[in-house]
């Protein structure tokens, strides 16, 4: 059995989300199924904001539920496990949010704006979708030299959607500043995010949580936790 691995979940627990409330079934199916042991813990969104709060997990989760009651603290976890190199993974609202922390912090975009978080902001990274996702499956294209394509083993894949919000401006700064959009809708939309370099980091605008019935995890999160189990063997070998 692989050495169990902690998991930070980072977001407001609700039982009113779907996706929270498919969390105990996935730990236990990825368990069972692939021998991929998770010691999860969850992070309020507040409680993300404190210096480190996600620093010595091995692996990330930022969870859809937003708005979120702490913006920084979903951009405070999501920047640390980018600079530190922890495998994360962010859906939905994390998807969002990590377009945000990466066009302030990286692309020098300080002023770009979430319109669910700051409706009055004059510059909107993220924007109402012109086609609500709430409650619809969709088709994904996935670039097939890339961690997606090769997670999900297919060049087209149908997901799952919860979602109203998506990326509107900007997105050639995120790209030339080294984000790689790796999935994208039928109009070209991305839908998916990934950071080249990065051990594991992956965001979905999907959310591969709602797969099925819960019992046999999506590959993205499997993919997770398998990346969280090589974390975990690599920074605690013996020295």
């Amino acid at each position: 059995m692989t050495k169990t691995a902690t998991l930070a979940l980072v977001g407001d627990r609700s039982p009113n989300v779907v996706s929270h409330t498919r969390i105990p079934l996935l730990l236990d199916a990825l368990a069972a199924r692939d021998r991929l042991l998770l010691d999860a813990y969850w992070i309020p969104t507040k409680d993300a904001e404190a210096e480190g709060a996600v620093r010595g997990f091995d692996a990330v989760w930022v969870l859809p539920g937003s708005p979120y009651r702490s913006e920084g603290g979903v951009l405070a976890a999501i920047r640390t496990a980018r600079e530190d190199g922890i495998p994360f993974l962010g859906t939905c609202g994390g998807f969002q949010h990590t377009l945000l922390e990466y066009a302030r912090n990286v692309c020098g975009l300080t002023r770009v704006a979430h319109a669910e978080n700051d409706p009055d902001a004059e510059d909107f990274l993220i924007e109402p979708l012109a086609c609500s996702l709430v409650g619809h499956e969709a088709v994904v294209t996935v670039e097939p030299d890339s961690l997606a394509g090769s997670v999900i083993g297919s060049a087209r894949t149908v997901e799952r959607y919860f979602c109203a919000y998506g990326p509107s401006r900007h997105l050639d700064t995120l790209r030339a500043h080294g984000l790689r959009f790796s999935g994208h809708d039928e109009d070209g939309g991305p839908r998916v995010a990934e950071l080249p370099g990065h051990p594991f980091f992956l965001a979905t605008l999907f959310q591969p949580e709602l797969y099925g019935d819960g019992t046999r995890p999506h590959p993205v999160v499997r993919a997770l936790a398998g990346a969280a189990a090589d974390h975990a063997a690599r920074v605690r070998q013996p020295s």
